[in-house]
């Protein structure tokens, strides 16, 4: 994945600019920042489901364009009907290549990569439930199952802990950390909460008012470069191995 002076503005308002970052395979990169600062829109333009106003995307050293089998996404959660007319384990064979216009046969190799997948992330005792009747946290854990089925080479997170228990957040993180670290895939996750996932992160990429700051995170989750990118007094205590971030910026205090 590799960006070079890119650009997202809606009308006269830019969403972020100039942006530059390149990401191997294997790397974590963790993309923070308040509501409404563009890190959905960032995983957008990774998707080819929003163009850039200036700059250049690539992905898996390609231009980006929509439906790449190479690249798994888990969304934000949202809540599936209740009559969605799947079993919990038929939201996982979509991610499957060759599954995406259906549901045909699946051949044995494929189930067993299913199950496989199902008991990672816990969802046996469902697996055979309707997946509108499931919790919102069963349904992203499936989600989580649905996105690694195709062995993506790249695998954007959009907030992929929401709706989890702290054991689940727990299983969900170690499944992504796994296809980064066993598996070689470049992991972009977005979050508002870095501490789950804090020590898999090799970059940090933190947009806030316009602006943006990428490197590690001892580089980047600093009071006096927080302070910088919100143009207001931001703190930055660790404790107990765990970041807080406060400050005086329109979306209060939050946990980094």
């Amino acid at each position: 994945m590799q960006l070079e002076a890119a650009a997202v503005g809606f009308g006269a308002r830019s969403l972020w600019s100039e942006v530059d970052i390149s990401l191997q395979r294997g790397e974590f990169l963790a993309v923070l920042g308040p509501n409404g600062a563009g890190k959905s829109t960032f995983l957008k333009v990774l998707l080819g489901l929003q163009r850039l106003t200036a700059g250049t995307v690539e992905v898996m050293g390609r231009p980006v364009r929509r439906g790449s089998s190479q690249v798994g996404y888990i969304p934000q959660h949202h809540q599936l009907e209740l009559e969605t007319p799947l079993r919990a384990r038929d939201l996982v064979a979509l991610g499957l290549e060759g599954h995406k216009y259906g549901l045909p046969w699946v051949s044995r190799r494929a189930r067993r990569r299913i199950d496989e997948l199902i008991e990672q992330v816990g969802a046996q005792d469902y697996a055979q439930r309707p997946v509108g009747v499931l919790s919102g946290g069963e349904q992203q854990r499936l989600r989580a199952a649905q996105a690694l089925a195709g062995d993506p080479g790249l695998l954007l997170c959009d907030e992929p802990l929401h709706s989890l228990d702290l054991n689940h957040q727990r299983a969900i993180t170690e499944l992504i950390r796994q296809q980064a670290v066993d598996r070689g895939a470049a992991v972009v996750f977005v979050t508002h909460e870095i501490n789950p996932v804090i020590e898999h992160v090799d970059r940090v990429l933190y947009f806030a008012r316009g602006a943006h700051r990428v490197g590690t995170v001892q580089e980047v989750m600093r009071s006096e470069v927080l302070t910088e990118l919100y143009q207001s007094p931001v703190e930055v205590i660790e404790h107990r191995g765990r970041l807080v971030v406060m400050g005086e910026h329109s979306e209060g205090t939050h946990h980094a």
